[in-house]
């Protein structure tokens, strides 16, 4: 699931299309496709929208549908570059929580990568800390706030301050290039 939402999708494709695509590739009936796209839809919120085209939905809509199309190929672990970087705060935090839900939910790994702290952090059971260039793991941060996390109560914890003052540090120590 990539940052730019916008270019993931393809614009000439219905939301159902966009999210059965990659089920073509692996042979499955259209009936069937169009079956997973529409459940795939309903785990991210979204049931009913699979006839709309992407430009008829918000970048949060459209985002949702992007990772809805990657949970349609079945996979066991979610890649997501930056998610969330270009969505409004709102947007940001529904969506954050809706990967947490998925990962719950499914029983899915997911593998965020992001320059936000504080989304590291929130969504994670371990932080890997990379240096500038080149990129080598500086620390690793086993984080320890529970499953069962709200956007409020988790990030008044003091162990989430803690947390993010950890790896602030780790990244400051690092010489700029």
């Amino acid at each position: 699931v990539f940052q730019d939402y916008r270019g993931s999708l393809m614009p000439w494709m219905r939301a159902g299309e966009n999210v059965s695509f990659p089920l073509q590739g692996k042979g499955v009936r259209k009936a069937d496709r169009m079956r997973r796209a529409e459940q795939c839809l309903a785990d991210v919120g979204l049931p009913g929208v699979a006839d709309r085209y992407p430009w008829e939905l918000s970048g949060g809509m459209q985002q949702r549908v992007a990772i809805a199309r990657a949970l349609a190929y079945d996979a066991h672990i979610l890649l997501m570059d930056e998610p969330f970087g270009s969505l409004d705060a709102q947007t940001r935090f529904d969506l954050e929580d809706l990967v947490l839900d998925l990962r719950r939910r499914l029983g899915i790994s997911i593998i965020v990568v992001t320059h936000d702290i504080d989304e590291a952090v929130y969504l994670a059971d371990r932080v890997i800390v990379l240096s500038g260039h080149p990129a080598t793991v500086i620390d690793t941060v086993d984080i320890e706030l529970g499953a069962e996390r709200d956007q409020i109560a988790t990030k008044a914890n003091p162990l989430f301050a803690d947390y993010r003052s950890r790896i602030l540090n780790q990244i400051r120590k690092q010489p700029t290039t």
